[in-house]
This record gives C-alpha cells, sequence and structure tokens, in this order.
C-alpha cells in the first residue's frame, strides 16, 4: 500500500514536471506561439495522459495511433477508432514492451527483409488499399500521404508490430496444442454451416486443416493474453492521468495485445 501511495506522488510530479516543461518551452525557446494581449495564459504543447510503470504516454501519442490504425490488414471502423480505444492500445502495448525489454538474452528483432516483406503483403490485404493499388510503389505512396503517415513511421510502427508478434508466439505458442478433434468440431460447427449458407460445397477438412489449426492457435494465444495482460496490470501502475480518458479497461478486442 506504501508502495502505491509513493507511486501515486511520483506520477503527480511527473506530470507536474512535464507541464512545467511545456510552459517553460513555450515561454523561452517559441516567443511567436505566445498570445499576443501580452497576458500569461500559458501554451499547452502537449499532455501527459497516462503513466504506465514509469513510462508516459502523451496525447501525441494517442493522435499518431489514431493515425497509423489504417495499418491493419483489418482497417479498424471509424466509429471505434477513438481517443480511448487508442489510448487502450497503447497502454497494452507499453506493458508488453517493458517485459520484452525485461526478457535479457532473447531478441526478438525482425531483419529488414523481414519488414519489407511483411509490409509489400500488407499494401495487398488493407481494404482501402486495394482501391487505390497500393500495390504499386505510387498507390502506396499516395496512400501514406492521404493518411499523414510518412514512409518511415510505416516502417517503424510495422517493425515494432512483428517484434511484438514474435514475443508473444514465443511466450504463449510453444506450449499450445490443438487436437484433431477441435479441428473436425470447429470445421463442423463453422465452416461447414458457412459454405452451405452461401450454397457453395465446403472444401475437404484435409485441405482446410492447416488453417484451423492457425485460428485455433491465435484463439488459444488472444485468450491468455488478455489474462496476462490483466494480471500485468494488477501487479503494476497504470495511472490514467487525463480523466478524459477514464478508467480503461480489457474489453476491446485487438489482435496481438494492440501490436
Amino acid at each position: 500500500m506504501e508502495r502505491h501511495r509513493q507511486s501515486g506522488k511520483y506520477a503527480a510530479l511527473a506530470a507536474m514536471l512535464f507541464c512545467l516543461c511545456a510552459r517553460s518551452i513555450a515561454q523561452d525557446t517559441s516567443p511567436s506561439l505566445q498570445p499576443q494581449t501580452g497576458g500569461e495564459t500559458p501554451i499547452v504543447l502537449d499532455r501527459v495522459i497516462a503513466i504506465v510503470n514509469g513510462d508516459v504516454l502523451l496525447e501525441s501519442d494517442v493522435r499518431a495511433e489514431m493515425r497509423v490504425a489504417v495499418l491493419q490488414p483489418i482497417t479498424v471502423p471509424a466509429g471505434q477508432n477513438t481517443e480511448v480505444n487508442a489510448a487502450q492500445r497503447l497502454i497494452r502495448r507499453a506493458l508488453i514492451l517493458q517485459q520484452m525489454r525485461s526478457q535479457q538474452g532473447i531478441n526478438y528483432s525482425v531483419s529488414d527483409d523481414e519488414v519489407k516483406k511483411s509490409l509489400a503483403e500488407l499494401r495487398a490485404q488493407i481494404p482501402i488499399c486495394r482501391q487505390i493499388g497500393c500495390s504499386t510503389e505510387q498507390g502506396w505512396q499516395a496512400f501514406l500521404k492521404n493518411n499523414d503517415i510518412t514512409e518511415q513511421e510505416a516502417e517503424q510502427r510495422w517493425r515494432q508490430r512483428l517484434e511484438i508478434l514474435k514475443f508473444i508466439n514465443v511466450r504463449f505458442g510453444a506450449g499450445i496444442r490443438i487436437s484433431r478433434q477441435d479441428i473436425r468440431k470447429y470445421y463442423q460447427e463453422t465452416v461447414v454451416p458457412t459454405f452451405e449458407k452461401m450454397k457453395e460445397k465446403p472444401p475437404t477438412l484435409e485441405s482446410v486443416t492447416p488453417r484451423i489449426q492457425e485460428i485455433l492457435l491465435q484463439q488459444q494465444v488472444n485468450s491468455l493474453l488478455r489474462d496476462w495482460l490483466q494480471s500485468l496490470r494488477s501487479q503494476g501502475t497504470v495511472q490514467i492521468i487525463d480523466p478524459r480518458y477514464g478508467q480503461i479497461s480489457d474489453s476491446e478486442e485487438d489482435d496481438g495485445g494492440g501490436a
């Protein structure tokens, strides 16, 4: 209990220092940003919205996260790409990255070739990308420009996502076993009815077994990941500084833990 009280004091101090620094920057290095009336009202450059075990998340981080949300094979619906949901993804990601940094001696990095190959596949999967031909360099550059994303930003974000997915697979995937019975059950209860509804002949069980196994593996990994993230939150300290973001929960579904 005492440790939590101390953490609260440090968090409040950090937030206050940040605001003071922002005011100092506005006054000392950016005089053109000051009100022309001669008043003393400071210009707010950024805001601390949360502190995750000492890592500060800013309002500008939330805005950036909302922009790069288009870099998903399944685009986040416009109505769900809110500030609160973006902040939730950032908090989950911060918790995972902290755990990755604590795993000394384990390398989760990915090569430049892996990033380029994965981005090339992504360009063919993003729904809106198919409308403007992102498979071409001209179409990809147009997509990035339309969404106010630089090429470097896209590559850095995708590299981080691949590294997080690599960590998740190593952390959770190794101990999961999918039985033949589980695969058959999914085939009979999900695959067959889906094709019958479309009045098409379903594929054979053998032909779709690898894909079903991948789906079932991902479902179990996501379940373990959600429990693990909840445990990390209960063990550590996630403080919401800006009340507009409320008490964030784990209710939102997100592949890769917000990767």
